[in-house]
């Protein structure tokens, strides 16, 4: 580590802190945020210029300010009839032009003599679903790349907010929300479902150890934690609600970016002169055996990985028929693990791989100043090849999953007033899908096959919402998402609402409540169990869909000119959740057995809905935005995860922590006007250890392996998790590109968190397997 960190000293005293002043094109579009019609006339400007320097926009909404410094700028949007809004601490580079979209608000001051609190302080990581009250924020790129070891994921950025933590897996990054199952969170890009979009997942998972989507490519993205809008279905835990952004329509602009981690290269421009048409395309390749380069074993000698991939989005504007965006993600990842047969008695050998594609096509068109209509059709596959054997020469497991999703999402958005805007939408996804798997029973002395099926089956979801603000300083949501599957003709009907009152001019009450639900992984489903007689049958075929009630009010302050607090109160109230049946659970294991507690798979044996589970908590946020070259974010979240099996008693989830404490911060360094920038960032996480059932010592002898005592499942908890991060970047303008170098590393520390406690037969003792360890990555990213 020390060789890393010398050469990246080297490199900030080698680069010369002379140069000309450097200057940066700041642009973006303004549009009516209910509407989303362009506005013509706004002007926008950077108010700490001398003189004041700024534009306003044209016929589609697009503003061009020139000539502004690079380092980082403070914005102003006004427009005759609406809120006037303020952006801090915008990065203009060298190496790439500014791009924003900004939305407005119409005023309603011009329409009533009423005392309307002035001084509105909106939060710079407000959610962009103008129909989100609570428990949603936005990730912008710019955060998720400046926070340290979160290597431009947005999911590792979210691990920093209030009662979100790791699932127990430092390489797989887990998400766990407010203590539920990482299974329960919707993924979705360019405003519709999508796949798992990670490197190295599972059956029914929603993580996976590297983010398939770049920064290079994302737009600023909202993530939920509880009460979801109803325009979201098929979702229990949290969303990933993400954004592509469109390419630059003036000039051509590229990146490559280097490092231990793999090579990704970046291209964008414009498709016509006489049009604001754009591309967008980056590509990825990596493998993890770079490290062994570096002297750093990160996998083990008899590991072998590699992943790549591509994301694209293709923007058409047109003068009459709308706007068409083509977009596209695919990625592939190798898992091999091969036993060292001459220094041990292993034999074992495994074999995976993983592959997605995703493509979309968007449309949206304005039918009138007030009214749009946006439509998607998207195509998705995703494949996953397992094997478990003894050096191929004795196969144990083996699985093949195919699934295809091919989705049509329609959502018409109506402005009546400034008071009112109407949304409504529905969403048909044609679900395929080609599963096997087999496996050999040691009981039976033969193969079995838990899964052999193919076949289709459909998912229809429709959604209504209305906004209403009674008062400039109140606003409400309401609406009710609908969902249908017709494996088991199973219907649900999930009213949903939400608030703001804004009852000081720096104090804000929210709140929000609904109900969600969410289906299971088709393998569940499909999964079937052999008879005495040779048949086949499907147990699950009509398990019903999780549900859950979430409620929410939380408290906003805003503090001073730069800092914020937040307090929010959940309860979740969770039912029909899959639980043996009364029938068929006579053993401990069973009895006390919830999906709750899964992270993902399937089974063949026979489930019911018939398990309920409950989530409370308190969440505290202080955070200072990014103001006078620093940072700072700490949250608080104290917590219950609890749930009911078949036996009736409740138990401790193995999520059920009871505590998270995050911290997070940074302080920019600029040198010669922002032409140069050093960059340190910190973050800290310590949460309370997942829960685990109790290994049984005498039974663990006799059976010479690790046998547990489900009749106390999950009563003891391991040593909390703790992990500190850091990162170091120094960035350098030049003239028409910009470089940065940087050091990433995860548990800078090598802190050494329990994965998870076994029995070992030698030392007759209970051990602990480790969580990864550090986890660096350097690397170099030039734009011009």
């Amino acid at each position: 580590m020390s060789k890393i960190f010398s050469l990246l000293f080297l490199a900030c005293l080698c680069t010369s802190l002379m140069g000309q002043s450097l200057t940066q094109t700041v642009k973006g579009r303004v549009i009516d945020r209910d509407s989303k019609m362009p506005l013509v006339g706004v002007t926008v400007w950077i108010p700490d210029t001398e003189p004041i320097t700024g534009g306003v926009t044209d016929v589609d909404g697009i503003f061009r300010i020139q000539s502004v410094p690079v380092g980082r700028v403070n914005l102003m949007v006004s427009s005759v009839g609406y809120e006037q809004k303020s952006l801090s601490g915008i990065v203009v580079s060298s190496g790439k032009e500014v791009f924003l979209e900004l939305a407005l608000v119409e005023s309603l001051e011009k329409m009533e003599a009423v005392e309307v609190i002035a001084d509105k302080q909106e939060a710079h990581n407000k959610a962009q679903n103008e129909m989100a009250t609570v428990s949603a924020i936005s990730l912008s790129v710019e955060e998720t790349s400046r926070y340290a070891a979160t290597f431009g994921d947005p999911a590792r950025a979210a691990v920093s907010q209030a009662g979100v933590t790791t699932g127990g897996d430092d390489l797989l990054n887990e998400i766990v929300i407010r203590g539920n199952s990482p299974k329960g969170i919707l993924w979705r890009l360019e405003g519709v479902e999508i796949p798992n979009p990670n490197h190295f997942t599972s059956v029914g998972s929603s993580a996976g150890g590297i983010s398939m989507l770049s920064g290079n490519v994302l737009s600023n993205s909202d993530f939920f934690t509880g009460a979801f809008p109803a325009q979201y279905g098929n979702a229990t835990s949290g969303i990933f609600d993400l954004n592509l952004r469109n390419g630059n329509f003036d000039k051509r602009e590229h990146a490559f970016q280097a490092g231990l981690l793999g090579i990704a290269a970046a291209s964008e421009g414009p498709l016509s002169k006489s049009s604001n048409a754009s591309y967008l395309v980056n590509y990825r390749y990596s493998t993890l055996a770079l490290f062994d380069h570096i002297g750093i074993d990160i996998m083990g000698e008899q590991e072998d990985i590699t992943f790549q991939d591509l994301s694209f989005k293709i923007n058409l504007p047109t003068r009459k028929m709308g706007v068409f965006s083509l977009w596209g993600l695919a990625g592939a990842n190798t898992y091999g693990y091969q036993a060292d047969t001459v220094n041990t008695d292993d034999y074992y050998f495994e074999d995976e791989k993983q592959a997605l594609g995703v493509a979309g096509l968007t449309h949206k068109v304005f039918l009138g100043d007030r009214t749009y209509l946006e439509s998607i059709v998207s195509v998705s596959a995703n494949q996953s090849k397992y094997q478990e054997d003894s050096m191929n020469v004795f196969v144990w497991y083996t699985e093949d999953f195919l699934q295809s999703q091919c989705r049509i999402s329609s959502m018409i958005n109506h402005k009546l007033s400034p008071r009112n805007t109407l949304r409504a939408g529905a969403i048909y996804s044609l679900l395929g899908y080609d599963m096997s798997s087999t496996e050999w029973s040691y009981r039976n002395s033969r193969y079995e096959s838990p899964l052999d099926d193919s076949g289709m089956n459909s998912l229809v979801q429709g959604y209504a919402q209305w906004q209403h603000r009674p008062h400039p300083n109140v606003t409400v949501n309401m609406g009710m998402h609908s969902t249908y599957f017709s494996l088991n003709g199973n219907f649900y009907l999930e009213p949903r609402a939400g608030w703001r009152w804004q009852v000081s001019p720096r104090g804000t009450f929210t709140g929000g409540l609904g109900l969600h639900s969410r289906m299971e992984t088709i393998a569940l489903y499909m999964g079937r169990a052999e008879q005495s007689d040779g048949s086949y049958v499907h147990h699950n075929q009509n398990l019903g869909f999780t549900r859950a009630a979430h409620s929410v009010v939380g408290f906003e302050q805003t503090i001073g000119n730069y800092w914020r607090a937040k307090a929010e109160v959940y309860y979740q109230y969770l039912y029909d959740v899959p639980i043996w049946p009364k029938d068929t659970a006579t053993m401990s294991e069973k009895l006390t057995f919830s999906a709750i507690n899964s992270y993902d798979g399937y089974t063949s044996q026979k489930l019911s809905n018939g398990g309920t589970g409950r989530n409370c908590g308190i969440e505290f946020t202080i955070e200072r935005g990014f103001r006078k070259n620093y940072y700072l974010m700490a949250t608080t979240s104290l917590y219950e995860s609890l749930y009911t099996g078949r036996d009736g008693v409740e138990r401790n989830t193995i999520f059920n922590g009871n505590f998270i404490v995050n911290a997070l911060g940074g302080r920019e360094f600029v040198f010669r006007d922002g032409q140069r920038v050093l960059s340190i960032n910190g973050r800290l996480i310590l949460a309370g250890g997942k829960r685990e059932t109790p290994i049984d010592m005498n039974a663990s002898r006799e059976a010479g392996f690790t046998m547990r005592d489900y009749s106390r499942s999950y009563e003891e908890r391991l040593p909390s998790y703790f992990r500190v991060d850091a990162g170091v970047s120094y960035k350098i303008n030049k003239p028409a590109m910009a470089s940065v170098f940087s050091i990433n590393v995860q548990n800078v520390l090598g802190w050494e968190n329990v994965a998870y406690r076994y029995y070992g037969p030698r030392t007759d003792k209970i051990l602990t397997a480790p969580q990864l360890g550090m986890f660096p990555n350097l690397s170099y990213k030039v734009e011009f």
